[in-house]
């Protein structure tokens, strides 16, 4: 599971609160990348979901936009 974050963005924090309360570690459940503009994270936002728009998720073939919903898929499919 890859989280595209930007240090700046209050909604990217709310994702990682939540998944670090959730007992997922970073580096063994998930990897975060950073998506500041101009970072290939940044780019791979735009080419994968259209939008260069962050907090962003790529699980697998799944990937979405929105802090509350992307805490709702890890929870529902990796909380432990």
């Amino acid at each position: 599971m890859k989280l595209y974050l930007r240090a700046d963005c209050p909604y990217c924090n709310k994702v990682l609160n939540a998944v670090e309360k959730m007992g997922l570690k970073e580096k063994e459940d998930y990897i975060i990348i950073n998506a500041q503009a101009g970072t290939p994270g940044r780019d791979m936002v735009l080419k994968t979901g259209g939008k260069a728009m962050v907090p962003f998720l790529i699980d697998g073939d799944h990937s979405m936009y929105e802090s509350d919903d992307i805490i709702a898929w890890i929870g529902k499919k990796y909380a432990k």
